[in-house]
This record gives C-alpha cells, sequence and structure tokens, in this order.
C-alpha cells in the first residue's frame, strides 16, 4: 500500500453565539482536516489546529515525504516528520491521526487494538463549558448552564474562569456547587489569564468549593512559573494543552509543572505520542487527562487514547481518565460526520470499535465549511 495524496483541508464556520474564555471571544470556528489517499483505495483522516505555518508544512514539507511511501511503516514516517520539521507536534499529529485510521483500517481493527486493547469501552465524559459572552455576565448564565448539563447526564464539567476577580466569579460558583450537588465534579480553566497571585487567590476558593483542579492559570510559553505556583497551590494544578512533542513534555514533568499534564493528540505529534506523554508522567505520579478542543477526528483519537490510558490508582472505584467534551458550538463534531457516534449517556460516552478511528467522514458536508474536494 502506497500514499498517493494527501488534501490539507482548512474548515470554517461563524458561530451563530460569539463565546469565549477568559482572554478572547470566539465569533467562529476553524480546524484542518487532513485526507490521506491510498494505491489501495483505503482513506484515513487526520485533524489539527489552523495555527501559523502548520498548513504550510502539511503542504510543502510533509506531503512531499510522505507521498509514494507506505503508511503501514508508521514509526518509521513519524520519525522522519519529526526531523523534517524540527519536532513540531501540530502537523505531525494531523498526519499521524490519518496514518493510524489507515493501520486500522488495513488491518481491521480500531486503532486501540494496535496498542494491545481498551481498557474500558466507555469514558467519563466532562462537558467543558464555552465561557463568557460579551453581552452577559457570568451570573445569569454559568448556574443555567451548570443545571441544563447535568439534565443531559454529565458528571462533570469545566468552567472558563478568569475574566473577572475572583472575588465576583467565586459566589457564582458557590450557587453552581450548592445547585448540582456534591457528586458532580467541577474544574477551572483560566486560560493563561491570571498573575500567579490572582490565580492563588482563586485556587483557595475553588478548594473550598471542591473542584478538582485548576487549570492554566498563567501564560504558557515555556510554562514559565508554573513549577512554583504548583509547589503553593491549594488544589491540584493542571495544564500542557501547549506541549508540541514528548521533549518539551520531559521538561515540564522534570520541572514539576503540573499535578495533572494534558498533552492534545493534534498537538503533542499524535496518538503514540500522547501515550508516551502519558506513561512518563506516570513515572513521576503526574495525572494524564488529554486536552481535546477540536472536530471529530481529534475527540475520536482522543477516546482511542483515554481507552488505553490505566488508572490513577490500584484502589477500586479510584478516578479512570476523563474526556474533555466540548459543549460550545461545534459543527466539526455533530455536523459532518455519518451517524452519532459521541452520544452522552448517563455522562459516559462508547469507545469507537470499527476499524481506525471508528468514525466516517461526510465529505459533501465538509464543502458548507470551505472544503474543496476534487
Amino acid at each position: 500500500m502506497k500514499i498517493v495524496g494527501i488534501d490539507v483541508i482548512p474548515l470554517r464556520a461563524e458561530l451563530s453565539t460569539p463565546r469565549g474564555p477568559s482572554i478572547l471571544t470566539y465569533k467562529r470556528r476553524e480546524t484542518l482536516f487532513i485526507k490521506v489517499t491510498t494505491d489501495s483505495g483505503l482513506v484515513g483522516w487526520g485533524e489539527t489546529y489552523r495555527l501559523a505555518g502548520v498548513e504550510g508544512t502539511l503542504r510543502d514539507v510533509l506531503t512531499p515525504l510522505l507521498i509514494g511511501r507506505d503508511p503501514m511503516r508508521m514509526r518509521d514516517l513519524h520519525a522522519q516528520m519529526r526531523s523534517a520539521t524540527f519536532d513540531n507536534g501540530f502537523p505531525i499529529g494531523g498526519i499521524d491521526l490519518a496514518l493510524h485510521d489507515l493501520v486500522g483500517k488495513s488491518l481491521g481493527v480500531p486503532i486501540h487494538q494496535l496498542y494491545g486493547g481498551a481498557l474500558r469501552t466507555t469514558v467519563k465524559a466532562y462537558a467543558s463549558l464555552p465561557g463568557y459572552f460579551d453581552d452577559k455576565p457570568p451570573e445569569e448564565h454559568w448556574l443555567d448552564e451548570a443545571l441544563a448539563l447535568v439534565a443531559r447526564g454529565f458528571k462533570a464539567m469545566k468552567f472558563r474562569v478568569g475574566r473577572f476577580d475572583p472575588r465576583r466569579e467565586l459566589p457564582v460558583l458557590t450557587r453552581v456547587r450548592e445547585s448540582v450537588g456534591p457528586e458532580v465534579a467541577l474544574m477551572a480553566d483560566a486560560n493563561a489569564a491570571q498573575s500567579p497571585d490572582q490565580a492563588l487567590r482563586l485556587a483557595a476558593g475553588l478548594r473550598e468549593l471542591d473542584f478538582e483542579w485548576l487549570e492554566e492559570p498563567l501564560p504558557q510559553s515555556g510554562y514559565l512559573g508554573y513549577p512554583e505556583l504548583k509547589d503553593k497551590m491549594p488544589l491540584p494544578l493542571a495544564g500542557g494543552e501547549g506541549l508540541l512533542n514528548r521533549s518539551q513534555a520531559q521538561t515540564a514533568v522534570q520541572r514539576g509543572c503540573f499535578d495533572i499534564i494534558q498533552p492534545d493528540v493534534s498537538i503533542c505529534g499524535g496518538i503514540g505520542e500522547t501515550l508516551f506523554i502519558s506513561e512518563l508522567a506516570r513515572l513521576s505520579t503526574v495525572r494524564c487527562i488529554p486536552h481535546c478542543w477540536a472536530g471529530a477526528l481529534t475527540l475520536a483519537a482522543t477516546l482511542h487514547v483515554n481507552a488505553l490510558l490505566p488508572d490513577i490508582s490500584r484502589m477500586p472505584g479510584n478516578a479512570q481518565p476523563l474526556l474533555e467534551f466540548d459543549v460550545t458550538e461545534n459543527p466539526f463534531r455533530d455536523n459532518v460526520v455519518v451517524g452519532d457516534p459521541f452520544v452522552v449517556v448517563d455522562g459516559l460516552v462508547r469507545v469507537p470499535d470499527s476499524p481506525g478511528l471508528g468514525i466516517e467522514i461526510d465529505e459533501s458536508a465538509l464543502r458548507h465549511y470551505g472544503a474543496q474536494l476534487g
């Protein structure tokens, strides 16, 4: 089997209601789908984030490298992609998903079977909330949204925090906790908006409300200041979605940046790299909960990863891996796949069991979002 074509497919959709985290408001969503075609007729699909330089690297560097190559030699190809891109996980991650999809389809097995088989058939999902409105304060929507998510079956949810002073936001979160009760897990993501002092003030209040973690309160560049902040935190500090490769992850773990590391399959270099990082972190008793805020392909890949991650410990009933399930308006998950593979039932999402990623892309639907396909 040989690769004969690679299509890099930018997708864009305007949001009906602009929402966003602490530092910005999203008016649209964008992503990159990648279609890898082989001479056997099999097609593999991947996805990555549409950041500066990623499309050019995919088209001008990785496509010439991969055309004519055997996708079954995935390990060799991954090493060559790392060398050709200075280990840039964004373009590598997108191709890696497509190669995994192809290998699984060729062998007739789901991706998790390539790594020895799933440890679970369903994964607990936590709702990752959209964040703020520009024209509506959190006092008017956080509680209602939380109750609606509980009604949908979610048993865990993450709030975007940090746009306003903790003295304003913590009372709203207090009402949320009182309303959803102690059985619903709550998390917070400040999206790099805070200073260390602000983060510690917020964390102290979140600890009183029994929040699971505070995520990336400081800027992500180099994760500077994270070890010092972690040493003072009254609850776990999560982060690492911006890690581009295993080397950066190793450095972050060795520096003691996080209690919970959050690699993203489409950012850190792919499925195998995410699993490598999780095992690396586990040696230092750092828990791995992958980041996922993208379309259907990244979500499917993250489900396979979560199916393979071990429980946090051997204690019966202890916490299992969690799936970040974006509840922002998401046409690249909800409108471009055949069927409905990501149904949340009683807080759980089923791991795909069909070959490859286990989902089917509706190519005609992609055209609604700017895809130009042959």
